[in-house]
């Protein structure tokens, strides 16, 4: 049996005290290792490059990402990113803080729906089992704007069920089209929680159970239309007329790239991470685990509430096989694509949680989750430690680890412990709570733990600092072949040539700029773009660093074929072709 409808009754002292507590435990793991590392690639240095011209130049319309504007993304997660660095003045907690912000948004979403559809529990429930996926997790402690998205399309899913199954409530479902229109400005797919009309529209026909008496009010339903619209349009017009009263092409390519070739064109014509129509069963499976295992006595459960013709069940679970399907159709996926839908699974979860936990299968389920855990970690961090991994011992290599990866491997070994003991202490009869303390374990030493241990490998901070030292203070320094990283992370003025130019063409400039001053001037370049004109002999090796081998050299490392730039036309990838780590 699920919760009746208890309407918006007043939460107990005790139930606030719960709430305040979750929420307090969701800050802590999500928040945990804020301020110890820097963006990591591929995308967080991207758009804190972005965040932090957005700062330096103070053009927050139009994204640059260098000296070229960069078009794959509108700008409202770097503003807020940006804007979290003029509050707190520290960009290794801005980078990070619009995600935590987004994620316990999206928490408190789908607990207030959640009290107010069933009850305090059920909504308890479902913030808990949200927060205890992985993907969730993992992806609320980057820097990416997925998070954001989903707090946007929950906040517009949210109004419009206030408005369908709780109201009628017009202003909440102006509030819902309204968040709607702010993620298509995050990431152009916050549309798609307009999709919940569809399923309202069948239900109402049909006639189904718990729909909310809403009568008429047609220029109402049409004034949803004009809150999305006006959404939009807070970044829209003003970008248009900027765009417009340029003289500039490359912001005319820009508006022309981000209206259309970034987003229908995108989805017609997927350019990158192809994968099969069933892609997003494994996403499911794995990266929403815990929560894929529960589902198995779930979705019986949603069966007999679709049978019984109720609309509580109807509109999310309708609205999440949308979603599956759009982002089954193109070959580009990637599993944060129907991340948004997390929440709404869980929800519907949720009334059914304290019926399942007795059932004895789940238990063992879950206690075999957390022995998993601790024997994938334990052998993992033992095996790396001795050195008995091979690809381990490549990895330390690959990314410039320090002290052959021990910090590493002992974070892996510390959590399987804790799985461990959690296993040990908990058993089956409490398996639900021994693989929360798990999971909570693994979020916990991640940040305190692993950020520190990895970051000067990962976020290209050693690198750039190492190339700070072969210079020396004086001297000017060029890229060839950059990341983001490390434009993001040079300690002085840098200059760069263009990030989507062919490297070729980006070598041919440098040489040319660095004979202006030869003595004085070095040029910071990607091992594989150096052949055919530069001597390996004569450069020096700045480290590895991402997987990539990054070098300095002065002008007399330039083969005499070379000079003046005349660099042979290649085939080389551009910046944005290289696959990033």
């Amino acid at each position: 049996m699920i919760p009746e409808n208890t309407g918006i009754a007043s939460r107990t002292p005790r139930e606030r005290r719960e709430f305040w507590l979750f929420l307090l435990i969701a800050l802590v793991v999500l928040g945990a290792g804020i301020g110890l590392r820097d963006p990591w690639p591929a995308d967080e240095p991207r758009f804190t490059l972005a965040a932090k011209h957005m700062v330096d130049s103070g053009e927050w319309l139009i994204t640059h990402r260098g000296s070229e504007l960069y078009s794959d993304k509108p700008p409202m997660f770097m503003a807020m990113q940006a804007a979290s660095y003029e509050l707190t003045r520290s960009w290794r907690i801005a980078f990070l803080l619009p995600s935590l912000l987004a994620a316990l948004g999206t928490l408190f979403l789908i607990y207030d729906f959640g009290r107010r559809q069933w009850d305090h529990r059920v909504g308890l429930w479902a913030g808990i089992l949200v927060l205890s996926t992985f993907q969730f997790a993992y992806q609320s402690k980057r820097a990416q704007i997925d998070p954001l998205v989903m707090f946007f399309i929950t906040l517009a899913n949210y109004g419009l069920l206030r408005h369908m199954l709780l109201g009628p409530n017009w202003r909440a479902y102006w509030l819902g089209c309204f968040a709607a229109g702010l993620g298509v400005i995050t990431k152009g797919v916050g549309v798609l929680a307009l999709l919940m009309l569809l399923p309202f529209a069948f239900a109402r026909w049909r006639h189904w159970q718990n729909l909310a008496d809403i009568k008429g009010g047609t220029l109402r339903w049409l004034a949803g239309a004009l809150a999305f619209l006006v959404a939009i349009a807070l970044w829209i017009v003003p970008m248009v007329l900027t765009v417009h009263g340029s003289s500039a092409p490359e912001y005319h390519a820009y508006l022309q790239d981000i209206l259309f070739r970034q987003t229908a064109a995108r989805y017609t014509e997927s350019w990158d991470h192809h994968q099969p129509w069933w892609y997003f069963a494994g996403v499911i499976a794995y990266g929403w685990l815990p929560l894929s295992i529960i589902l198995i006595g779930v979705v019986p459960r949603w069966t007999e509430r679709l049978m019984a013709r109720d609309a509580r069940f109807l509109l999310p679970l309708a609205w999440v096989a949308l979603i599956l399907l759009f982002f089954s159709f193109p070959s580009g996926k990637r599993d944060v694509y129907i991340m948004p839908a997390l929440p709404w699974v869980a929800l519907l979860a949720a009334p059914f949680i304290d019926e399942l936990l007795d059932k004895r299968w789940l238990r063992r389920a879950l206690f075999g989750l957390t022995v998993l855990l601790a024997a994938i970690f334990l052998t993992a961090g033992i095996g790396a430690w001795n050195g008995w991994i091979a690809a381990a011992n490549e990895l330390v290599v690959e990314r410039g680890l320090g002290n052959g990866g021990a910090g590493l491997w002992g974070f892996l070994i510390a959590v399987g412990t804790i799985a461990a003991l959690a296993a040990l202490l908990f058993r089956v009869r409490r398996s639900a709570v021994g693989l929360g303390v798990s999971l909570a374990g693994i979020w916990l030493l991640w940040g305190f733990w692993a950020y520190p241990v990895l970051n000067d490998s990962t976020s290209a901070a050693k690198i750039m600092r190492k190339a700070g030292e072969i210079a020396g203070p004086t001297s000017e320094i060029a890229l060839v072949g950059w990341k983001e990283q490390n434009l993001l992370f040079a300690d002085r003025e840098v200059t760069e040539f263009g990030f989507k130019k062919p490297k070729s063409q980006q070598l041919a400039e440098a040489i040319r700029w660095q004979e202006l001053k030869p003595d004085s001037r070095w040029v910071f370049i990607l091992d594989r773009v150096m052949p055919p004109c530069i001597d390996r002999d004569k450069a020096v090796v700045v480290g590895h660093a991402n997987r990539r081998e990054w070098l300095m050299f002065k002008s007399n490392a330039v083969a005499t074929a070379c000079r003046g730039g005349r660099v042979p036309e290649t085939k080389a990838e551009t910046a944005e072709q290289i696959e990033e780590e």
